[in-house]
């Protein structure tokens, strides 16, 4: 399976306002991939959570 690669997308228009609890140690390991990469932690949430949706074995 290829990795996933973080990219710097626009926004997208079409957003849904959720809560939802993540471990500490996730939270730590997306902030430093936000930061790293000039992103907004959302941009990075939603696109591991792209990547795995495209990625699943059903």
């Amino acid at each position: 399976m290829e990795k996933l690669k973080i990219k710097n997308n626009s926004k997208s228009k079409d957003t849904v306002t959720r809560t939802i609890r993540i471990s500490g140690i996730s939270f730590d390991k997306i902030e430093k991939l936000a930061e790293k990469n000039s992103l907004s932690f959302n941009s990075v949430v939603n696109q591991i959570i792209e990547y795995g949706l495209e990625n699943i074995e059903e």
